[in-house]
């Protein structure tokens, strides 16, 4: 559908991406529907992910991986995102837990949990939100209080991504008395520890198939080799990471915008009004035009930021603009290809009445688009 040349990827890269296309085509889009109504996809599409080398593409061939680039897992999310389905978590645990083990853990923590993260035995949830502190960090009370040679983790998370199926928890808590982000660390806990208990997964609007749900940890004991990085210097980690999480929301709504757009000119090529195809008409068709540029222009935008990343210098303010444009647009060109479906566009079984509904949360998810909107401010 896209006219642009998109000069960022090799060859390798689309090799990679018919493979991901053949995999999402055939383990996961025939079967989504059901999962959407169970919440939550199968630990056995984890494992063929896993199988398939889809899974932490990122990481090194020493723990598991593919020892690709972000290029590669910007492909994985597109791909998904093009045929509409909202489940398994796979980017989260691939490109946004993983990173952090790789990047900040000892090499012991790498030698235990990534290969399995890879290969789809061990599935990954980051765990930061609490029912009082979304985008604001600054207000976690979540503790981990040392005791001797463990940590002693108390208190509640929410909205967690994977939450049901994760084996590990990246958990962000306080670990002493300082104001602030200040003896915020980060932790990786493995759910069957005693004390670790999960609520039932949400009932969400969208997004249905992603299990998503709330996590408890009352006295949870868990050695101090669990902490990642340093001990009270969790914040300056997750800051690090935070430019290319956005940033991959943003894909994924473009992708998405672009999907949706195909959906659309194919149904108003056959749907017909007063005898003529709904796509003959001059509205239809203009409005179809502006989506179609609009989508390019923030594709050129995105992919400049995937080229940044690529080469560690994405500016963390830049991905900000990019995570709130990209998802506004999305819910803009979600909403007007509904209605070009007209009343169908409001039936289940088309793929652009479940894109509406998951689109929502993205302008929620990774800082809400009103936090965006105030880092892109500070820099005026």
């Amino acid at each position: 559908m896209t006219i642009l040349a998109r000069e960022i990827f090799s060859l390798e890269h689309e090799m990679l991406r018919e493979t991901a296309r053949k995999f999402f085509e055939q383990e996961v889009a025939p079967h989504h529907r059901d999962w959407e109504k169970q919440g939550v996809a199968p630990r056995s599409v984890w494992r063929k992910a896993g199988e398939a080398g889809l899974l932490c593409v990122a990481v090194p061939e020493a723990y598991g991986g593919c020892d690709a680039d972000r290029l590669a897992s910007a492909i994985l999310i597109e791909e998904q995102a093009r045929l509409g389905l909202s489940g398994p978590g796979f980017s989260t645990h691939s490109d946004i837990v993983a990173p952090y083990i790789l990047n900040y853990g000892t090499e012991a923590q790498k030698l235990k949990w990534l290969p399995g993260m890879a290969s789809g035995e061990l599935i990954g949830a980051i765990v930061l939100t609490e029912p009082g502190a979304g985008s604001d960090l600054r207000s976690i009370r979540t503790t981990a209080i040392r005791d001797g040679d463990e940590l002693v983790l108390n208190g509640q998370k929410t909205f967690i991504t994977n939450g049901n199926c994760a084996d590990l928890l990246l958990v962000a808590a306080k670990s002493g008395e300082a104001a602030g982000t200040k003896d915020l660390t980060l932790l990786v806990v493995e759910a069957a520890t005693p004390g670790v208990s999960r609520g039932k997964s949400f009932e969400k609007i969208g997004m249905k198939a992603q299990d998503t749900c709330e996590l408890f940890f009352d006295n949870v004991s868990i050695p101090a080799t669990s902490i990642l990085g340093e001990e009270g210097r969790g914040f300056p980690l997750l800051f690090r990471e935070l430019a290319w999480e956005r940033l991959q929301i943003a894909v994924g709504a473009v992708a998405t915008s672009a999907a949706a757009l195909e959906w659309t000119r194919d149904y108003t090529r056959e749907r017909k009004a007063f005898g003529t195809p709904i796509a003959d008409y001059q509205n239809t068709r203009f409005r179809l035009a502006e989506i179609k540029t609009e989508i390019e222009i923030a594709q050129v935008f995105v992919d400049r930021c995937l080229r940044e990343v690529n080469e560690e210098r994405l500016d963390p303010t830049v991905a900000a603009m990019a995570k709130y444009w990209c998802t506004e647009l999305m819910g803009r060109v979600v909403d007007q290809c509904l209605q070009l479906h007209g009343g169908y566009g409001y039936i289940w079984e088309y793929p652009i009445a479940r894109a509406f509904a998951d689109a929502r949360v993205h302008r929620i998810y990774g800082g809400s688009n009103e936090i965006m909107r105030e880092l892109v401010a500070r820099t005026l």
